[in-house]
């Protein structure tokens, strides 16, 4: 089952859309919102599928599906908490700037909540601000929990994922450092990102797998690909882990975001990824490509996000079909 939000107030309107992305129905008397539907998932998700199965057989009032349309699944949440699951990314972001790994890596997820009050949409342009700031881009897979205990363990964490989806998680590189030197978290580094069009239930994903969704992650800049990376390979925290990390001392409450982090593979031998021109699969974010320039030639060339620039990010199944829509941003200047 695939679900969306139209634009139109605060929580948008929820529709179910078609397997092919081209179609969607009015889930309203349903649930007036994705949040609203979550809140009551055991009602409403039998009655979503009833919707969605008469969607793909022409038996429900159909309209023209169009990603431009949709805001983020979730256009404002309770709460957003995004992971360092890959571990390939935060080893060259701490090798490129000559710093220790934490000891407890591989056993300890790397996690920070995000801001949640309102999110951009997939084809909502991306405020620049202040070029100085360093403006980037993260493609990423995120999930959509519904309620979860606290200290709930990975099964029960996995068991509670409600939709997947893919995300831009937007950063701003050159405030972090001034931040994380301050040892309290991230905040005025990462405004406002977006999700993609579509969120999906696991069971329509072929990818999905034990908590890690497999699929090329299709990251262009401009129009050129920039990233190729397969969201399901060198994932060391699956989404049941994470979600358990998130719980330990806490419960989330349904329509918790849980994101997995910047996408990225190793290289030959787990040494840092090639460029995509170079025969590797690239890169997630221009910071990672950055990193592995600084790694291999002593600095960094790739510039930061400029006005003007186009970011896409989709994913697609065996038959070349788009999962969830694209996330097409363009960066607008001040």
């Amino acid at each position: 089952m695939k679900l969306a939000s139209l634009k139109g107030g605060r929580d948008g309107r929820l529709v179910v859309v078609s397997h092919d992305l081209a179609w969607c129905v009015d889930a309203s008397p349903v649930a007036v919102s994705l949040q609203a539907a979550l809140d009551d998932w055991d009602r409403c998700e039998p009655q979503l599928r009833a919707l969605s199965h008469s969607l793909e057989t022409g038996g429900a009032p159909r309209d023209r599906f169009h990603e431009h349309e949709a805001a983020s699944p979730l256009p404002r949440a309770y709460q957003w908490a995004d992971a360092s699951g890959y571990l390939n990314h935060v080893r060259l972001a701490r090798q490129a700037r000559g710093a220790e790994l934490p000891p407890n890596l591989e056993t300890d997820p790397l996690i920070y909540q995000g801001g949640s009050d309102g999110f951009l949409g997939p084809r909502d342009p991306i405020p620049l601000g202040d070029p100085a700031w360093g403006l980037d881009f993260e493609a990423e897979v995120a999930v959509i929990t519904g309620d979860v205990a606290a200290g709930a363990d990975r099964a029960a964490g996995l068991a509670a994922v409600r939709l997947v989806m893919l995300a831009n998680d937007v950063s701003l590189r050159n405030l972090v450092p001034g931040e994380a030197a301050k040892g309290f978290g991230f905040f005025q580094s990462k405004p406002a990102g977006a999700f993609s069009p579509v969120a999906v239930t696991p069971d329509e994903l072929e990818g999905w797998r034990d908590g890690r969704l497999s699929g090329v992650l299709e990251v262009e800049l401009n129009g050129a690909p920039i990233g190729r990376a397969d969201a399901g390979v060198d994932m060391a925290f699956d989404f049941g882990a994470l979600i358990s990390h998130a719980a330990r001392t806490r419960a989330l409450g349904a329509g918790a975001i849980i994101g997995a982090g910047t996408v990225s593979n190793c290289g030959p031998g787990g040494g840092p990824g090639r460029p995509i021109s170079e025969g590797g699969v690239g890169y997630s974010c221009l910071a990672e490509l950055r990193m592995v320039e600084t790694i291999v030639h002593g600095a960094a060339v790739t510039p930061f996000l400029a006005a003007g620039d186009q970011v896409r990010i989709e994913m697609r199944d065996a038959r070349r079909r788009s999962i969830f829509g694209a996330i097409e941003q363009a960066v607008a200047g001040s």
